[in-house]
């Protein structure tokens, strides 16, 4: 007897186990979760202003652990913590927060401003917002916000320029094929005047002030014309297949400066015309800006996702700014030379940065813009 019950055991135990696995589970009691983790917070104060410190009210539920990125390098795991910025301008703040029930991320951008900076005749940035059809401008003073200059639905452009002697925007509608338009406007947005029209697709315009002429890049032409429109010269250079997106003139040296994309050329040429000759190739942009105070070139380079900076021979590249996400980046360039500052379009990412001219220093000065592009400093 004993025997057979040896022999049996084993089947018995292998059929329990397969008919325990077997078994399904039909009800699951979702309660004995638990409870969901969310990340949030508040601030306490009306004003926020450097050197002055700033209440973090924290405000997520669940959680038991928390960790702060002021955005500045600075970081902290208090719950409740008390934050000073030494310096203006704009940082995005993230509270990460952990619990038995997960993981909860929250950010926001906080704007702190100089309260003892100048409010006299400041310097402005004027840039084209292409998704909302407008043209803006942000004082350059720390904490100001942009403001809106003029609708421009309908006559959407890329590309704008400024003459800083009499005080006019020149502007490239380029919305239609064949149809494109040189228009010109005060710096309020006021007395818009159509110069040029029937242009292929000008994305880009240059002034020379002292010849009294604006270079178009307008699809494989460079075209020329005086700056009230006459005397227009639709192949004034001609690059054969080619499609040209930016365009620059330095005024100290009187040499053209103009960006291919199709074959992901960047040329110069005499102002005449002349010497028209490759300065860097294998670069795809849409974005040039000459500092001629410094003898560089800033670009737009999206094999290299960045703002490029080079040489005024095309000698000397380094590339300055972050890895942009996405291939559509710095559609406008322009240089504060009272600040040192190079200004860039993230036309993708809908941000409007600067740096150092070296790239040092990179921060955010609007986000959320819709789609960013031709800029310049008055």
């Amino acid at each position: 007897m004993m025997i057979l019950l040896k022999k049996l055991f084993p089947v018995l135990l292998l059929t329990a186990l397969i008919g325990m696995a077997g078994c399904k589970k039909n009800n699951y009691n979702f309660d004995d979760l638990p409870p969901t983790v969310k990340s949030f917070f508040s601030i306490g104060n009306t004003e926020l202003k450097m050197d002055e410190p700033i209440q973090f009210k924290n405000e997520s539920e669940n959680a038991e652990t928390y960790s702060w990125d002021f955005g500045d390098e600075t970081k902290s795991t208090e719950s409740n913590p008390i934050k000073t910025y030494n310096k203006a301008g704009t940082y995005t703040v993230k509270l990460k927060v952990v619990g038995a029930g997960g993981t909860g991320n929250y950010s926001r951008d906080l704007t702190i401003i100089d309260p003892n900076a100048s409010t006299g005749n400041e310097r402005e940035l004027y840039f084209i917002e292409y998704g909302s059809k407008l043209i803006r401008r942000l004082s350059l003073v720390p904490g100001s916000a942009a403001e809106t200059i003029v609708n421009m639905t309908g006559r959407e452009a890329h590309g704008m320029a400024y003459d800083s002697i009499n005080k006019k925007i020149y502007y490239c509608d380029f919305q239609t094929a064949n149809a494109g338009k040189i228009l010109r406007m005060d710096v309020d947005g006021t007395n818009i005047i159509e110069l040029l029209s029937g242009l292929s697709a000008p994305y880009g315009i240059a002034i020379n002030l002292a010849e009294g002429k604006m270079y178009i890049a307008d699809g494989p032409n460079v075209s020329r014309a005086n700056l009230d429109g006459s005397n227009y010269e639709k192949a004034f250079i001609n690059i054969p297949g080619g499609l040209l997106r930016a365009i620059g003139f330095n005024r100290k040296t009187g040499i053209l400066y103009f960006y291919e994309v199709d074959k992901e050329i960047m040329y110069s040429a005499k102002s005449d015309g002349s010497g028209v000759g490759k300065i860097i190739e294998g670069a795809y942009g849409y974005g040039l800006y000459i500092d001629e105070i410094n003898q560089k070139i800033y670009y737009d380079d999206r094999r290299q996702t960045g703002i490029m900076r080079a040489n005024l021979d095309g000698s000397g590249k380094v590339k300055i700014s972050p890895t942009f996400t996405g291939n559509r980046g710095g559609s406008g360039i322009t240089v504060d030379h009272s600040t040192g500052k190079v200004y860039w379009a993230e036309t993708n990412n809908g941000f409007i940065k600067r740096a150092n001219l070296d790239g040092t220093e990179v921060e955010t000065v609007l986000s959320g813009v819709n789609g960013p592009r031709g800029m310049f400093i008055k």
